[in-house]
C-alpha cells in the first residue's frame, strides 16, 4: 500500500502551509512532485525508500492541499526560488538542516534551484526528466511548441488560461497526450490530482507556476549561467527513454554545464518515471543516495 506507515499532516512554514506525508527513519530525503500532481506521485517508491531514509513528501505551494501563494506582478511568489525557501523551512521543522532531495518535473526545477540557492543544505540532488528552465526556453523550437505547448499556454496572462481550463479541468489536465496517462496509475492518487485540479485556486496557482517559469525562473537561470554558478553537490539525472528529453536534448551534456559531478541515465519509459517504472526508479535512487 502506498505510504504505509506515513503520517499526513499540515506543516506551517513562514510563507505557506504545506500538506506533507512523512515516514521512515535514517538520513533525510525530500521528494518533490511535478505538474499536475501532488506528493502522492511518490506512492509507489516512498514506502521502500522509508526503510532506509526519513522521507518527506510535501505538496508544493499552490498544489494539492498546500496553501496558494499571493499573486504578484513578477510571479516571484510562485517561483522555484520561493518553493525552495519552503523546502528548507519544511526540513528544518523536521529537524534537518542538511538533506538529500529528488524532484520530478516541476519538483526537479525546485530541486536544482534549492541546490543553487542553498548549497549548504543539499547533500545530493536527483533530477527527473527535465533540463534547466532557462535552457528549455533558449532551445524552444517547433518540436517544443507542439509537444510541450502547455508551457506557453499556461504562462499566458490571467485570466485567459484559467477561464478556458475552468470550463473542463479534467479534460484539460487528464485527457491530453501529456496528462492522460495519469489515469493509468494509482487510482487513489489520481482522485487526489483530479480533486485538486477542479479548484479554481489550484488552476490559478499552476498557471502562476508556469508564468514564473517563463519569466522569473528563466531570468534567474540565465543570470546564474552568466555568472558561472554551478551546483556544488553530486547530481543524478534520470530521463524517460521514450520521452521528450531523449528525443530533443543531450541531457547529460546540458547538466554537466550546470554541475561538475553529474551521473545519470535514461529509463525505459515516458515522462512520469516513478509511476511508470517504480522498481527501476527505486533502485536508481537508492544506489545514488545510499
Amino acid at each position: 500500500m502506498a505510504f504505509e506507515g506515513f503520517e499526513l499532516s499540515q506543516v506551517e512554514v513562514p510563507e505557506a502551509s504545506l500538506r506533507v506525508r512523512h515516514g521512515g527513519s535514517g538520513p533525510p530525503l525530500l521528494l518533490l512532485h511535478g505538474y499536475p500532481e501532488t506528493g502522492a506521485m511518490w506512492g509507489a517508491v516512498a514506502g521502500d525508500l522509508a526503510k532506509d531514509f526519513t522521507v518527506v513528501c510535501p505538496d508544493l505551494r499552490g498544489y494539492g492541499g498546500s496553501t496558494k501563494p499571493p499573486t504578484t506582478s513578477d510571479h516571484e511568489t510562485s517561483s522555484k526560488r520561493a518553493m525552495a525557501r519552503d523546502a528548507v523551512a519544511l526540513m528544518a521543522e523536521f529537524g534537518f538542516d542538511r538533506f538529500a532531495v529528488a524532484g520530478h518535473d516541476r519538483g526537479g526545477r525546485v530541486a536544482y534551484r534549492l541546490a543553487l540557492d542553498h548549497p549548504d543544505a543539499v547533500t545530493k540532488v536527483s533530477i527527473l526528466d527535465i533540463i534547466p528552465t532557462g535552457e528549455v526556453w533558449a532551445r524552444a523550437d517547433r518540436r517544443f511548441a507542439l509537444g510541450y505547448w502547455h508551457w506557453s499556454f499556461l504562462a499566458q496572462p490571467h485570466p485567459f488560461p484559467e477561464t478556458l481550463i475552468g470550463a473542463d479541468p479534467e479534460a484539460f489536465f487528464f485527457s491530453t497526450s501529456f496528462g492522460g496517462i495519469l489515469r493509468a496509475f494509482d487510482p487513489e492518487a489520481f482522485k487526489e490530482y483530479a480533486r485538486a485540479a477542479r479548484r479554481p485556486d489550484v488552476i490559478h496557482a499552476m498557471c502562476e507556476d508556469y508564468r514564473a517559469g517563463a519569466t522569473y525562473d528563466r531570468e534567474l537561470d540565465m543570470a546564474d549561467r552568466k555568472a558561472g554558478k554551478k551546483i556544488a553537490c553530486p547530481v543524478q539525472v534520470l530521463w524517460g527513454a521514450r520521452g521528450a528529453l531523449a528525443a530533443w536534448y543531450d541531457t547529460l551534456a546540458i547538466w554537466r554545464e550546470w554541475a561538475d559531478d553529474v551521473q545519470g541515465q535514461a529509463v525505459d519509459c515516458g515522462h512520469f518515471i516513478p509511476e511508470e517504472k517504480p522498481a527501476e526508479t527505486l533502485a536508481l535512487l537508492k544506489a545514488f543516495f545510499s
